[in-house]
């Protein structure tokens, strides 16, 4: 009774080979799409009534949907960029049938939206505390061992912006303490935040002494039109933003910047084509007409790497 019993039921290699996917997918899957699955002395088993059930609860173009998404449109949300906002457009003017749109939310905002499975990229920067690597253990946090694809977008430099000629005579992160100084700062989440009170705790700088630290502005042409406006005396950003406004520029951190795509979705055409304009030298002529910029890794899958 019981072997007859067992035959409803898949291995999560036959599973895998239903979907003609990896085992370790399979895993994934049962974490974040809710795969049905029961475990049974150490072991995955997958009631195959309920699979199939699955199978077409996520049929991507079933009767009475308007759109196959797949390939029509790709949808990046998280952390601010100048170039990757001009890649974007580029990748629209490329591709008439498909359209790529941006959400600028922050790093960890666009980690929990890609978690939701509300987008097909998320961008992020966040450094980790050890200043050894950037991303991994805010993933981790959220996708526990099934971590996404990571790919580099590009390094960029973040600084501080000050007006031509450096009128009130800021050289470092120590000065926004100053009675005479006003800061322009990003939201809570963003990575440039994250860089910005990393670097205030090395330093042994309290937020509170520092006016302007609660005035936040969600993108960094916005801080950049508050320091060339005179609202405000400085603010952290890409060096891009201050040759575009021509405001001078004091560095602080060369980081990396990252696109983060989950392996079920990593081979779809729409982020397939998107990722093949990062080899292209359309992008590297955007890149270079920029400032800030090194996109020498462009492209390069930073995880999972080969053994």
């Amino acid at each position: 009774m019981i072997k007859n019993n067992l035959k409803t039921y898949l291995t999560t290699k036959e599973v895998a080979a239903l979907l003609d996917v990896n085992e370790k997918i399979v895993y994934q899957l049962i974490n974040e799409k809710g795969l049905p699955a029961t475990k049974v002395t150490g072991k995955w088993l997958f009631p195959r009534h309920l699979v199939e059930k699955w199978l077409e609860k996520h049929v991507v173009n079933h009767p009475g949907k308007a759109l196959d998404f797949e390939g029509e449109l790709v949808i990046v949300i998280g952390s601010n960029d100048l170039l990757l906002e001009r890649t974007l457009s580029l990748y629209n003017k490329r591709y008439a049938k498909s359209v790529a749109v941006f959400g600028s939310v922050g790093s960890l905002r666009g980690i929990g939206a890609l978690k939701d499975g509300l987008c097909h990229i998320a961008t992020a920067h966040l450094l980790e505390s050890d200043e050894k690597n950037y991303n991994f253990a805010y993933l981790r946090e959220h996708f526990g061992e099934f971590l996404p694809v990571v790919v580099n977008f590009c390094f960029r430099e973040q600084g501080l912006l000050v007006a031509p000629g450096n009128p009130k005579n800021i050289k470092s992160l120590k000065d926004l303490t100053r009675d005479d100084i006003t800061y322009a700062n990003r939201p809570k989440g963003t990575g440039t935040r994250v860089l910005l009170e990393h670097e205030l705790k090395k330093l042994g700088v309290s937020f509170k002494k520092i006016c302007g630290f609660e005035n936040e502005f969600n993108t960094h042409l916005e801080v950049g039109l508050e320091v060339l406006s005179g609202r405000a005396d400085t603010g952290l950003a890409i060096r891009a933003i201050a040759k575009l406004l021509g405001l001078d520029f004091i560095p602080i951190k060369r980081e990396r910047y990252d696109l983060l795509i989950p392996k079920d979705t990593f081979f779809q055409k729409n982020i397939q084509k998107l990722l093949g304009l990062l080899q292209e030298e359309d992008f590297k002529l955007l890149a270079a007409e920029l400032t800030g910029y090194d996109v020498s890794q462009a492209g390069r899958i930073v995880f999972p790497q080969d053994d």
